[in-house]
């Protein structure tokens, strides 16, 4: 049994690292000072996903204790959740916490929404699919709304283009798939039409001749940036898409979508039903705690069509922005807020001339970028605790209001 005393003090986090082949290779073991290993590293969880939950260390009476976080939760949701966010959300903690740090692109994907998470999940279970087979589409019944600040320069696409535009980019180009968009969407160019002409690209995998047609349509994209494209950006990304995925129509989607790009510091917000992919960069990515992801392309994954359609949002719409409040005399702390109840995240720039105070309340997870900093939680007998890059912590709710000091950068993700 823990003490309550146990409660009043950050606790020093361990974290899975997810091996994916995007992955950067360096990225993030040059945020934890360690030594590369050859192989990618592409995602750093912080969390209570019960798939890969961090381990948090709880040192008492000179004995230490290593404690998954969803167990640690689960056993005592008043003092690491507080009231209000166990009231809500039961004991768990709702957000999901990630450094992301990609060297080409993951998966064309949608969420589903709470409803989608919940029946999908349920008519999974009921087939009696395991939690850990591949032709499962939901692994958890919770939605997964997400939003990334970016850390290095970031790429992405989100969202479809407007029937105008995608006819615009489509122009000129050769191909049965792209013919087949086209005809889509000038037969219709509502929710309908969107539909139809993205169904041609996820059905095409299916088509033997699927390879060729891609060749066929690279073919004309490359004559169109040789001769000074109008559409640069869009049809260089189709190029690069298509030699990381040789043969998947995901790389003909692309053209489909918005293309965006983060300079450090600015994030973008990804609601359930909104097809994306992120392209390259490293950022710090806080979500709903969940893992369900329905994927389009670019994988070698299941491509669940059916369930995927369902969930997809066909309207046209740009990458959404978080609202961002600044605070501090230098405006050196940022506070991303989403229209979602589970998360928000917290940056701050910190220097020595003045400290910086974070969310005092609910479950907090912090991490330290890089720098020197010390964290003081103002309910906690053990004094500051020193953090240096890549250190992470988990705040309970009972530890109370906590001020950073030192020289440094630091996220803190909370529950608002």
């Amino acid at each position: 049994m823990l003490a309550v005393a146990q409660f009043h003090a950050p606790l020093p986090l361990s974290n899975t690292i997810q091996r994916y082949d995007w992955g950067s290779v360096d990225a993030i073991p040059d945020l934890l000072r360690t030594e590369p290993d050859g192989e990618p590293q592409a995602e750093m969880w912080l969390g209570a996903h019960p798939s890969a939950p961090s381990v948090s260390r709880i040192t008492h009476d000179d004995d230490v204790d290593h404690v998954a976080l969803d167990r640690l939760v689960r056993e005592a949701p008043v003092q690491t959740l507080g009231h209000r966010v166990a009231e809500q959300f039961g004991p768990r903690l709702p957000y999901l916490l990630k450094v992301l740090a990609a060297r080409k692109a993951l998966s064309l994907q949608v969420h589903p929404s709470p409803r989608q998470a919940r029946e999908g999940f349920a008519r999974e279970n009921k087939a009696g699919m395991a939690l850990t087979s591949g032709k499962r589409s939901f692994k958890d019944d919770q939605h997964k709304p997400e939003m990334i600040v970016a850390i290095s320069q970031f790429e992405g696409l989100a969202g479809f283009r407007t029937p105008r535009t995608i006819l615009d980019v489509l122009e000129g180009l050769a191909g049965d798939m792209v013919e087949a968009v086209r005809s889509a969407l000038l037969h219709d160019r509502s929710h309908d039409g969107m539909r139809d002409a993205f169904n041609h690209l996820l059905s095409a995998r299916a088509d033997e001749a699927c390879a060729a047609d891609i060749e066929t349509t690279l073919d004309s994209v490359r004559a169109r940036l040789a001769a000074g494209s109008p559409f640069e950006r869009a049809d260089r990304t189709v190029v690069d898409l298509a030699e990381q995925h040789p043969g998947d129509p995901g790389a003909i989607a692309s053209l489909m979508l918005n293309r965006f790009s983060l300079e450090p510091g600015e994030a973008a917000f990804t609601p359930a039903g909104v097809v994306h992919a992120y392209l390259s960069g490293v950022g710090i990515e806080i979500m709903a705690s969940s893992d369900n992801v329905l994927r389009a392309g670019l994988t070698t994954k299941l491509v669940d069509e059916e369930n995927l359609v369902a969930c997809t949002v066909f309207s046209p719409q740009q990458p959404a922005a978080p609202e961002v409040t600044t605070a501090g005399s230098r405006g050196q702390v940022h506070t991303y807020r989403v229209p979602v109840t589970e998360f928000a995240l917290t940056t701050a720039d910190v220097d020595p001339a003045e400290p910086v105070a974070l969310p005092a309340t609910g479950p907090r997870i912090l991490l330290c970028l890089d720098g020197e900093l010390t964290l003081t939680a103002d309910r906690s007998e053990e004094g500051p605790l020193r953090l240096t890059q890549g250190d992470s912590v988990f705040v309970p709710h009972d530890a109370g209001n906590l001020e950073l000091a030192g020289a440094g950068h630091a996220a803190c993700a909370w529950v608002p």
